[in-house]
C-alpha cells in the first residue's frame, strides 16, 4: 500500500491507521502498528475483530 502522506512526524503512519480503520469499518483506537513504526515494512493489529471476519471483510474489499 501506498500512502500519500509523507513520513514526517508519524503522519504516513496515523494515515494507515485512518485508512485501515476506515476500510474495516472500526474505530482508529483499534488498530494499532505493533512493529514498523519507523519502517516501510509494518504489522498491524486491529482490535474488535476475530481473524475469521477479518478475512471475511478483506476479502469482500479486496481484489482476488
Amino acid at each position: 500500500m501506498r500512502l500519500a502522506a509523507p513520513p514526517v512526524g508519524g503522519a504516513a503512519n496515523e494515515a494507515l491507521v485512518a485508512f485501515i480503520a476506515d476500510l474495516l469499518d472500526r474505530p482508529k483506537r483499534d488498530v494499532h502498528i505493533v512493529a514498523g513504526q519507523k519502517s516501510r515494512d509494518k504489522r498491524v493489529r486491529v482490535g474488535g475483530l476475530t481473524a475469521r471476519d477479518l478475512g471475511a471483510r478483506l476479502s469482500g474489499i479486496l481484489p482476488a
